[in-house]
C-alpha cells in the first residue's frame, strides 16, 4: 500500500487550488479526475470584486482580491507562467440610470479601488450610455491553467484518471484500493449528489451555456459585460457567456439558452460573427451564495470543498488556503462558509 497524506476527489477550481496548497507544502497526494468537462473548465475565469447589477462589493472582497496575486505568484514558481490576464471588466450601461448610479457609487470612498469614475466609450460595441471600468479586475487564462496543471500532476504521478468509487473506500482502514491516506478532500462540484458522506448538503446545479466564436471586428482588450461576458480568449477566438439555468437537469445544448446568448451578443455587437462551439456544464451553487468547506462531523478525516458558484477563481483560491490552514494548523475560518451550517451533515453516517 502506498501511504498518502491526502486524496483529492474532483478536478475543478476547488480541487486544483487545494492541490496547489499541498504541492507548496510538500504533501503527498493523489487527485482523482473523471476527465469530464467541468463547469470550471469552460468558465470565463473572471475575477471581479463587484456585483454588476447594483454595483456592490462582493462578500469578503478585500481578503480574496489581496490573496489572488499571491497564489498565482506561488503557482508561477513551478509552472513558470502567471495565468492572470490583466484585462479589466467593463460594464456596458443599459441606460442613463445605470450610468448615474455607477458615478454615485464611484464617488464613495469604499469603492475607490474598484469603480473608475472616468466613463469610457468603446468603438467595437454598442454603448450609447458608456461603460464603467472595474479597477483591479482581471481574468484567468482558464484553458492553459487547467492544461498545464493537469500535465504537472501527471508528471508527478499525482493524477488518477478515473472516477472515484465510494464503495472501495474503507473508513476502518483509511484505505482506497492500493492507497492508505490521512485525509480526503471531496471537491466534486455537482457530483456531490453521489457522495454517500456529503450527499445531503444542498448544492444546487446551475446549468450554463457559452459560445466559442470568431468576430468580424476585434473588440478592445477588456472583459466586456452587458448581459454576458465577451472577450478575446486566444488568437482570434472569443468567449461569450454564460447563461444561468437552475431548472434544467440534462446535459444537452438547449435552444432557449442558445437564443438567449445570440440575442445578448447581437444587442451589444453589431458586426458579423461565427460560432465555433457551444459548451455547457453545471456550476455548483448554494442558496446562501457562500462556499462550503469543513470537516465531516462523524468521519473526522473527510472534508468538503464545494459550492464555489460563478466566482470559482476568487472563491477557490482564497478558501483553498483557509481550508488547508484549518486542517494542518487548526486555524478557524469564516463560520459563514462552514459546512456545519447545514444541519443535515449530522445525519450522515
Amino acid at each position: 500500500m502506498e501511504k498518502l497524506d491526502y486524496i483529492i476527489v474532483g478536478d475543478g477550481y476547488a480541487a486544483m487550488f487545494f492541490a496547489h496548497q499541498l504541492l507548496k507544502s510538500g504533501k503527498t497526494f493523489k487527485l482523482f479526475s473523471e476527465g469530464n468537462r467541468a463547469a470550471s473548465h469552460i468558465s470565463a475565469g473572471v475575477c471581479n470584486p463587484v456585483v454588476l447589477k447594483r454595483y456592490n462589493k462582493i462578500w469578503n472582497d478585500e481578503a480574496q482580491m489581496d490573496y489572488l496575486p499571491v497564489i498565482f505568484d506561488e503557482i508561477e514558481e513551478y509552472l513558470h507562467k502567471n495565468y492572470l490576464i490583466q484585462e479589466n471588466v467593463v460594464r456596458v450601461f443599459h441606460d442613463e440610470g445605470e450610468h448615474k448610479l455607477w458615478l454615485k457609487k464611484a464617488s464613495q470612498e469604499k469603492f475607490e479601488d474598484y469603480l473608475d469614475s472616468n466613463i469610457q466609450q468603446l468603438s467595437s460595441v454598442e454603448n450609447p450610455f458608456g461603460v464603467g471600468r472595474v479597477k483591479n479586475s482581471c481574468r484567468l487564462d482558464v484553458r492553459n491553467f487547467f492544461t498545464d496543471f493537469f500535465n504537472l500532476l501527471d508528471e508527478k504521478n499525482a493524477l488518477i484518471k478515473e472516477r472515484f468509487n465510494y464503495d472501495k473506500l474503507s473508513m476502518d482502514q483509511y484505505s482506497y484500493n492500493d492507497y492508505t491516506f490521512d485525509k480526503i478532500i471531496f471537491a466534486e462540484g455537482t457530483g456531490i449528489k453521489d457522495n454517500p458522506y456529503f450527499c445531503e448538503i444542498p448544492v444546487k446545479p446551475n446549468k450554463g451555456h457559452r459560445f466559442s466564436l470568431r468576430l468580424e471586428k476585434d473588440t478592445e482588450a477588456f472583459v466586456i459585460k452587458k448581459k454576458h461576458f465577451l472577450f478575446r480568449f486566444s488568437g482570434d477566438e472569443y468567449y461569450y457567456g454564460g447563461t444561468y439555468d437552475r431548472d434544467s437537469e440534462n446535459h444537452e445544448i438547449e435552444e432557449k439558452a442558445v437564443e438567449e446568448l445570440k440575442k445578448g451578443l447581437e444587442e451589444v455587437y453589431k458586426s458579423s460573427y461565427e460560432i465555433d462551439e457551444i459548451s455547457t456544464a453545471f456550476r455548483a451553487t448554494v442558496a446562501d451564495r457562500r462556499p462550503i468547506i469543513g470537516r465531516h462531523e462523524i468521519h473526522q478525516n473527510l472534508y468538503i470543498f464545494n459550492g464555489l458558484g460563478a466566482r470559482g477563481v476568487l472563491n477557490g483560491s482564497y478558501f483553498s488556503k483557509q481550508l488547508f490552514d484549518f486542517i494542518e494548523h487548526g486555524i478557524e475560518f469564516h463560520e459563514e462558509v462552514d459546512v456545519k451550517r447545514f444541519s443535515q451533515i449530522g445525519k450522515i453516517s
